[in-house]
């Protein structure tokens, strides 16, 4: 499936990213920012709503992850 990611991270992208079906929002993050990256630094939000890491993604969705304090703020 489909989905449209969008990484604020540093400089940011966005780009379309194809998944599997049933990944959950932790599942990505994991992918995207490694095994050992601390989840409560960061929020999820699909479909510009926050959601936990056990929220299922479905096709088409549009998945944001920001830090929670940005460095140097």
């Amino acid at each position: 499936m489909k989905i449209l990611f969008i990484n604020n991270d540093g400089g940011g992208f966005s780009e379309y990213r194809e998944i599997e079906s049933g990944t959950n929002a932790g599942q990505l993050f994991r992918q995207e920012y490694g095994r050992d990256s601390d989840t409560s630094s960061y929020k999820i939000r699909v479909n510009s709503l926050p959601v936990d890491m056990e929220h299922v993604l479905l096709d088409g969705d549009r998945v944001s992850i920001t830090q929670r304090k940005q460095v140097g703020a």
